[in-house]
């Protein structure tokens, strides 16, 4: 079974906030810095979509 991970781009992001909310579980945490994912993240995918600037991608882990 694959596990998949959030990915951000800490460059493209624009820290807009869209993401967080979109996010139907309130997994997203937008700080000073970098987004953050808590576990509740259930990669959904929701967030990937809606980034205007393509900085969230899922990725495939063992």
């Amino acid at each position: 079974m694959k596990v998949f991970h959030m990915i951000v781009d800490v460059d493209r992001c624009l820290h807009c906030g869209g993401c967080v909310g979109s996010c139907p579980v309130n997994a997203i945490f937008l700080n000073d810095f970098i987004l953050e994912f808590s576990d509740r993240c259930n990669r959904c995918g929701r967030c990937v979509k809606l980034c205007p600037v393509q900085a969230l991608s899922l990725e495939a882990g063992a």
